[in-house]
């Protein structure tokens, strides 16, 4: 065959595209078992950092081995056994209308449009009970959802930390929800006050002369959206729609 006749190119494209394909879907196959452990490693790192139990340098599994996970049936306020919390996905969960509930603009300030009936908590514990609660939480920023974790200390009104481990807002602006300066601001404060929701975001920086500043956080330079954004995700999660009614439960249980 003719090295220049339009054939002979056009076998030879579709055979190098053939291989490529092979190549490319073999190589994906092989990797996702590795790609998969690792999202969960990173899952696990994001939860030990935001409940403040991480120690870099150190095996995150051995790190790891002293939280548990657990369901809850956030239409109960209780835990639950009724699915296997190893193989549940709370994401696609929430896009499940048996597994969710759709949410009307009134009562969807952190714009996730449905919540699912079942979320997944991990609890850090000691001898004298539960010394970290972390909770996950998600709401629309300016550009994204973001997912992240907010960690309560074992009186269930201090926050012990926060961080957000996927969302796509604008680098040094709302991108500075990575900024670890800022989330460390978020330690020590009250998220509630005799059971009653007090954090907040607020625009602008807080006066560290008032007694609010106890529950306020210093907003996001330039970023007033995003701001407002977590803001909103914050007291939704904390609110009786999301973990409130729970953390009710566990005050008690642990009293």
């Amino acid at each position: 065959m003719d090295n220049d006749s339009i054939k002979k190119t056009f076998i030879v494209a579709l055979c190098l595209c053939l291989v490529c394909a092979v190549v490319v879907s073999t190589s994906a196959v092989m990797l996702r078992p590795a790609q998969a452990f690792n999202k969960a490693l990173d899952l696990k790192a994001n939860i030990l950092q935001s409940a403040g139990l991480y120690e870099p340098g150190v095996d995150i599994e051995k790190q790891f081995e002293r939280i548990s996970a657990r369901l809850v049936d956030l239409r109960t306020g209780q835990f639950s056994n009724d699915l296997d919390v190893k193989t549940y996905d709370q994401r696609k969960a929430a896009k499940d209308p048996a597994m969710s509930v759709a949410l009307t603009a009134e009562s969807d300030p952190a714009k996730i449009r449905r919540r699912p009936h079942y979320a997944i908590v991990y609890l850090a514990e000691g001898k004298n009970g539960i010394e970290k609660l972390v909770l996950p939480i998600k709401g629309y920023g300016l550009w994204s959802t973001l997912y992240g974790f907010l960690a309560l200390e074992g009186d269930f009104e201090t926050v012990a930390g926060i961080g957000f481990y996927e969302h796509a807002e604008t680098p040094g602006l709302g991108g500075e929800v990575d900024n670890v300066a800022w989330k460390a601001s978020w330690i020590g404060k009250r998220a509630f006050v005799d059971n009653e929701r007090v954090i907040t975001v607020i625009k602008g920086r807080v006066d560290r002369q008032r007694p609010e500043a106890k529950h306020q956080i210093d907003g996001l330079a330039g970023a007033t959206l995003t701001t407002r954004g977590i803001d909103n995700l914050v007291k939704y999660w904390l609110g009786e729609s999301g973990f409130a009614p729970f953390i009710k439960n566990l005050q008690i249980r642990e009293a």
